[in-house]
């Protein structure tokens, strides 16, 4: 007997019936980001290793773990992409877009790591990224934080914490390493494996460690923040202003760091406790330095990543009742002589409704078992196209999802009928 043939560990499929609320989603998401001025592109899901490399980070564990990678025939390595910036930067570059002035963009896609699989965290997992290209100012992180925020609220999500921190400059953050090896050397004994690694190679990393038994080690370990240079503190401190002005809680965590070479300055984190230990669900920083690392001129940029998995998760978990769903009309077909009409009348409603869900039944199936199939497609009416509805030149509108009476009605009327409802 053949192996039954299923999806890779940590690669899921996105099944009908959860399909309306991802695209209800996606589509807030993009809607939003429009409306804050910024541009959709697309780029490669497949990109040269050494882009990767480059930009994230020889030392990080996506780099030196997780990236699935292979050999062309004619000796270049290629990986799947485990992050959207990377891929980002790359084309500001090849199209020198930077040189038309701030690029503002926004993507969606998957990515791919190979890590172990867990609630909330896929080796196949899909983000929605903002970048924005060419602003150096705090302003610009703010906005970051004011779009993000919104989002919360459109989709009704609450325990929402913002956490934030700065990193300094490279400069700063290449002495405070020094300052941190030095620390960490001097008590190798109480380092875990990992940590023993990362202290060679990231030491910035052992302070995101979540070994219970390290905790005081890195609480008392010396902070960034008292490290910093003028210029960074001065950027930290108008971010923090833009904040308040916006009515923006947020919290200062020391401790943050990102798992990213890239970051400087500002960097965040939007988490919430109602996912356990997987609980961060956007992310992100300033990475002014990147550009001119990866080949191109010098351009301050800053951007972030929501992980779409995890929101659909919180959005579950806290129970949101989304609103706003197109109305859903199944149009039953008793009879063989009202399928051409149900094509036409199903044509007529979407030319003459936005945000409409035709559901044209095409199983020729009893009329009882129609009235089953637009239960299970959780419409909200039933659209009648019966001999008599035929012979009065008259749909029936039976709404499922309320105590109201049946109606006959002409299609003119019909069609009025459901925009009162939309």
């Amino acid at each position: 007997m053949s192996k039954k043939i299923q999806a890779i560990r940590g690669m899921n499929d996105l099944l009908p019936k959860d399909s309306a609320l991802w695209a209800f989603v996606e589509r807030t998401i993009a809607d939003l980001f429009i409306a804050y001025g910024y541009k959709n592109i697309r780029t490669p899901v497949v990109e040269k290793t050494d882009t990767f490399c480059r930009a994230i980070g020889q030392a990080t564990d996506i780099v030196e773990k997780e990236m699935y990678s292979w050999h062309e025939s004619n000796g270049d390595s290629l990986s799947l992409r485990p992050e959207g910036t990377a891929g980002c930067v790359r084309m500001m570059i090849e199209h020198n877009l930077p040189r038309e002035g701030i690029q503002k963009v926004f993507y969606q896609g998957a990515m791919f790591r190979h890590e172990r699989p867990q609630k909330g965290r896929y080796r196949q997992f899909h983000q929605v990224g903002l970048e924005v290209f060419g602003a150096p100012d705090a302003k610009v992180d703010a906005e970051l934080m004011m779009i993000t925020h919104s989002l919360w609220q459109k989709l009704g999500l609450k325990n929402i914490t913002l956490e934030i921190n700065t990193l300094g400059s490279s400069e700063a953050r290449a002495s405070y390493r020094d300052i941190l090896v030095e620390y960490f050397s001097s008590h190798k004994d109480q380092l875990d494996e990992d940590s023993l690694r990362r202290l060679e190679s990231n030491p910035l990393r052992i302070l995101d460690s979540k070994n219970s038994a390290m905790q005081d080690l890195i609480n008392n370990a010396p902070k960034l923040m008292t490290h910093l240079d003028e210029e960074s503190d001065q950027h930290f401190e108008q971010f923090k202003a833009y904040l308040k002005a916006l009515n923006i809680d947020f919290v200062i965590n020391t401790r943050l760091v990102r798992g990213l070479d890239y970051y400087n300055r500002t960097v965040f984190e939007w988490t919430t406790t109602d996912l356990g230990a997987q609980g961060t669900i956007c992310a992100g920083g300033r990475y002014d330095g990147l550009v001119e690392k990866m080949g191109g001129k010098p351009t301050p940029a800053v951007g972030l990543a929501i992980g779409l998995e995890r929101l659909i998760l919180l959005l579950e978990a806290q129970e949101i009742d989304l609103h706003n769903q197109p109305l859903a009309i199944y149009i039953i077909t008793p009879s063989e002589s009202a399928q051409l009409q149900s094509m036409q009348i199903a044509g007529t409603l979407h030319e003459s409704m936005a945000n409409v869900i035709i559901y044209n039944d095409i199983s020729l199936g009893s009329f009882k078992s129609q009235f089953k199939k637009a239960d299970k497609a959780n419409a909200d009416f039933a659209l009648i196209l019966g001999e008599e509805e035929l012979n009065n030149n008259q749909v029936s509108i039976k709404p499922l999802k309320s105590q109201e009476q049946q109606v006959a009605l002409s299609l003119d009327e019909a069609i009025k009928y459901f925009k009162d409802y939309t």
